[in-house]
């Protein structure tokens, strides 16, 4: 990043995208679409954007229930993440109704992940919607050293591994609090808003969960609570993990779940540098009054010194300096629901 912000196109223009995605691997370009009355939609780019192509969005089998006489249908593509270099053509989707699907072709079809869907914390009716009607997979984490290693989070559900690419989940809520629950510390019904693994160490995961911010230094297997509850590193949906620094951290704090504003209507960002024993919140650049923004999970991104984030009024900011201060890129896009660096 040079300084210099310029508009390189649109694309879709018009269509509420929930996740647009960059595979690493091949630069495929992905944009998963939510078009309310068609319902969702996928599509990609082999040349950045020049052209796209529409593919079969994830779908449930014939004769899938979120729960009896209930159909299963595709309602939101909420995650995508590439298989891992080992496996060259795999990609996960995590979607509403809760379920997680693969494609083993490099998107040209994709299939449920039964295993998971089948799990009996979720046929018992312990998975449910939060924000949404139904339970929803969000985020989807690929352990680089081994790519048949999985931990999704699930609102509301919680996290579940598979170390064997889907086959057999665990469930990893313990330490986890869901005050909403009639028992806050019950085994699923968590509410994750966002799963993120430190991309220099893998076994130190990040959550930024309804009930707090949580972290986990044992591969997710027990969870700590890191939440400043005397100052604003609290409720929210958005985190992002220093690409350089497992113990620095970046979340957007919203006001509460019953009213999802900025904080009394002022607009900071959070950022640890200690594994969540201390936050600091930085303003500067940030507007400060009669501000009603909030940023959606997948809306903060970092990169070394660069940290961005897009808000649900359409407000896109910039900081090179780790958070410390920001400028603005844009104040008039549509609702921002999703960025991807690459």
């Amino acid at each position: 990043m040079n300084g210099s912000w310029h508009l390189g196109d649109v694309h879709h223009e018009g269509v509420p995208v929930s996740i647009a995605y960059a595979d690493p691997r091949t630069n495929t370009w992905w944009a998963c679409f939510d078009h309310g009355h068609w319902g969702v939609k996928m599509q990609r780019s082999a040349d950045e954007g020049r052209t796209w192509e529409e593919v079969g969005a994830p779908a449930y089998p014939e004769g899938s229930e979120i729960k009896e006489g209930v159909p299963a249908a595709t309602r939101y593509l909420w995650a995508m993440q590439q298989g891992g270099a080992a496996y060259p053509h795999r990609l996960w989707v995590g979607t509403e109704p809760g379920g997680l699907f693969q494609s083993t072709d490099q998107g040209d079809t994709f299939q449920l992940v039964e295993s998971l869907w089948n799990h009996p914390s979720r046929t018992s009716g312990q998975w449910f919607g939060g924000g949404r009607d139904h339970a929803g997979i969000h985020s989807v984490v690929i352990d680089p050293r081994n790519e048949d290693r999985i931990l999704i989070g699930v609102s509301c559900a919680g996290v579940f591994e598979s170390t064997d690419a889907g086959q057999h989940w665990q469930v990893r809520n313990q330490g986890l609090r869901a005050d909403f629950l009639p028992d806050p510390h019950a085994e699923f019904g968590h509410d994750p808003h966002i799963l993120i693994a430190s991309p220099t160490n893998p076994d130190i995961l990040w959550q930024q969960n309804h009930c707090g911010i949580f972290k986990s230094e044992d591969g997710a297997r027990t969870w700590q609570d890191i939440s400043d509850p005397d100052g604003e590193a609290n409720f929210g949906f958005a985190l992002s993990v220093a690409s350089d620094n497992a113990d620095q951290a970046w979340v957007a704090p919203a006001n509460s779940d019953v009213t999802r504003v900025a904080l009394q209507r002022k607009l900071c960002i959070c950022r640890t540098d200690d594994g969540g024993k201390s936050w600091t919140t930085f303003r500067k650049g940030l507007p400060q009054e009669h501000c009603f923004d909030i940023v959606y999970r997948h809306a903060l991104v970092s990169d070394g010194d660069d940290v961005l984030f897009g808000t649900t009024t359409g407000n896109l900011f910039h900081s090179a300096d780790r958070g410390e201060s920001w400028t603005v890129i844009s104040n008039y896009l549509p609702m921002v629901y999703s960025l991807h660096l690459f």
